[in-house]
C-alpha cells in the first residue's frame, strides 16, 4: 500500500511539472506575439533640457558643451570680498511673557514674526510690552528667541 501511495504521488508531481512548463511555454509565445505586434517592445523615455520626462529624443543641435572643471559639487567656497557682515542681534517688542510658567512671545521689529522665549534664554527680567533685543536659536519647533536683554 505504501508503495502505491508513492507512485501515486510521483505522478501527481509529474502532471504538475507538465502543467507549470506548458504554462511557461504560453506566457513564452504570448510575449513573443505581442513584441511582433509592437506593443510590448522596449518604450523609451528621455529627459528634455528642462527636466521633464518626453517620448521625442533630444535634438543633438541644442546640446552644450561642459567642461569638467566646471562642475562644483558641494557649497561653492567664498572669496574673502564676498563676506556680509551679518548681525545675529534682533530688536523687538514682548507681546505675551506668563512669569509663573516662565516663557512668552517677542515680536520681531523687522519682521513682525513671534519667536518663543524660555526664562532659560533670558539675560534681563522681561515684561510685556517691553522693547528688547534678542538672538535667534533653532529649537525643537522652531526658531526661539535666546539671549534676551532690555533696552
Amino acid at each position: 500500500m505504501a508503495k502505491s501511495q508513492q507512485t501515486f504521488n510521483k505522478t501527481e508531481k509529474e502532471k504538475k511539472r507538465l502543467k507549470k512548463r506548458e504554462e511557461k511555454q504560453k506566457k513564452k509565445e504570448a510575449r513573443k506575439a505581442a513584441a511582433k505586434e509592437g506593443g510590448g517592445g522596449i518604450q523609451f523615455a528621455y529627459v528634455d533640457q528642462f527636466g521633464n520626462l518626453t517620448d521625442t529624443p533630444p535634438d543633438p543641435a541644442d546640446r552644450v558643451q561642459i567642461e569638467a572643471e566646471d562642475i562644483v559639487l558641494g557649497i561653492p567656497k567664498k572669496e574673502e570680498g564676498d563676506r556680509e557682515e551679518f548681525d545675529p542681534t534682533r530688536t523687538g517688542k514682548v507681546s505675551f511673557f506668563d512669569t509663573s510658567k516662565g516663557f512668552g512671545f517677542i515680536i520681531d521689529a523687522d519682521t513682525q514674526e513671534k519667536y518663543f522665549t524660555h526664562v532659560s534664554g533670558l539675560i534681563d527680567e522681561i515684561a510685556e510690552n517691553d522693547k528688547v533685543s534678542f538672538e535667534l536659536e533653532k529649537g525643537m519647533k522652531g526658531m526661539n528667541a535666546v539671549r534676551v536683554k532690555k533696552i
